[in-house]
């Protein structure tokens, strides 16, 4: 296998919603009530739900094309952006430059928990854009390119009879998973090991779904120093999935619903060899704490559900097989920070050669894992001799991907009226 031979699958990528994404997707009657982008005296384009802001900054989320020394958490506006943020057919476009066949795409304004209309006060209006939300997530954003995108959804957490409503509704939709905050607890909700969200997780395995747990929601469970540089805030979240492991694995949850698969999103792999040999050790020897894993190692439970996502993990795809071939998976993690974009195969295939991974190997984790996992085949779309990182890129040849100022993006987008919105 050549490195252009690779078929990539990104399990970890973030739509940075653009502001007309309600336009077809909301009755008349509640085209007033949605979010709405408003740009402040500042130049600041902010999102407004129920009259209070809602954004994650522009500057740390979406800092794709930009050069090193100008990301950090300053916002920004849409005009600053490298259109494939927010624009589909741009997006597809990058996809093709870098080689990427499909993608999973995780929200911004809406929070990976659906945050912005989980704290907004009228919870009746919520829902109806919540809901409004997923379809254009579905309906626009993932069908306008069918084959290159897997559906993921969000549902109402201040109510988990709404949240399996909407999972059946979104699942006929063909929605493949479910973004759920990693540790509910941790922001004051109830937790996995309480049973409270059971309903959910069972309407969830009833329709063949999948549940993200995405790093970034949990970071209230490691209690920093008041003097802890930002640094901690980046590099400690993948570090916290082992917790959230952890009460999956020894709470009920998985013992509850065999069915249950759950992928980790972006919560990397270097960490699990040591978990699994602990939980493993921690079982057999302490027989008396009555641990029931069904005749099973709690490490096998572990890979009976669990899909373990990575950006770029050189140790984690070292000790592979300790963690298990079968539950790996690859992420661009387009547009943010961390992202490999627009090098993504030259790089991740230097990690596999240097782990000496074979071809078979290199299938499994860049595509056939996840197309398992999701139950979700881009080939009735996209015959699979053109989905290689080569025949992607030879689409994309007129894509420029060098790195530009946020001031440069904003004079090109703006003589060619992208991402502009008018002050309020």
């Amino acid at each position: 296998m050549r490195m252009d031979d690779m078929i990539l699958v990104s399990v970890d990528d973030h739509s940075i919603e653009p502001p007309d994404m309600y336009d077809r997707h909301l009755p008349e009657k509640f085209k007033s009530q949605a979010p709405k982008i408003v740009r402040n005296d500042q130049g600041i384009d902010l999102w407004v739900f129920q009259g209070q802001e809602t954004s994650t900054p522009f500057g740390m989320a979406a800092t794709v094309g930009w050069p090193h020394d100008e990301w950090g958490f300053n916002p920004g506006s849409f005009t600053e952006l490298r259109p494939g943020c927010f624009d589909i057919h741009e997006r597809v476009r990058d996809m093709n430059a870098n080689g990427v066949l499909a993608s999973m795409c995780f929200p911004t304004m809406a929070g990976f928990n659906a945050r912005t209309f989980t704290e907004a006060g009228d919870k009746d209006i919520s829902l109806v854009m919540l809901q409004a939300y997923n379809d254009w997530h579905i309906d626009e954003w993932c069908a306008t390119y069918p084959g290159r995108f897997i559906p993921l959804g969000i549902v109402p957490m201040w109510d988990v009879d709404l949240a399996v409503q909407e999972v059946h509704r979104i699942a006929k939709k063909g929605c493949r998973a479910i973004s759920f905050l990693e540790a509910p607890h941790s922001q004051g909700y109830p937790s996995f090991l309480s049973g409270h969200w059971d309903p959910m997780l069972e309407a969830i395995v009833d329709e063949n779904m999948v549940l993200c747990l995405h790093i970034g929601g949990a970071s209230s469970l490691v209690m920093q120093p008041p003097e802890a540089p930002i640094d901690h805030m980046i590099v400690i979240p993948t570090q916290v999935t082992m917790l959230v492991a952890q009460d999956l694995l020894f709470g009920p949850t998985l013992r509850k619903f065999p069915g249950l698969r759950v992928a980790l999103s972006e919560g990397g792999i270097g960490w699990i060899p040591f978990y699994l040999d602990r939980v493993d050790r921690h079982f057999k020897n302490q027989t008396w704490l009555h641990n029931d894993f069904g005749g099973k190692l709690p490490s096998e439970v572990f890979r009976e559900h669990i899909l373990a996502c990575f950006i770029t993990d050189p140790s984690g795809l070292e000790a592979r097989h300790r963690i298990g071939v079968d539950i790996l998976a690859w992420e661009c993690d387009y547009p943010h920070t961390d992202t490999t974009w627009p090098e993504s195969p030259e790089l991740l295939w230097r990690e596999l050669q240097d782990a000496r991974a074979t071809d078979e190997e290199v299938d499994r984790i860049t595509w056939q894992n996840a197309l398992r996992f999701f139950d979700w085949d881009p080939f009735g779309h996209i015959p699979k001799d053109q989905s290689s990182v080569g025949a992607l890129r030879s689409l994309a040849t007129d894509v420029d991907t060098t790195r530009m100022s946020k001031d440069e993006w904003r004079v090109q987008n703006e003589d060619a009226g992208i991402g502009f919105v008018p002050s309020a």
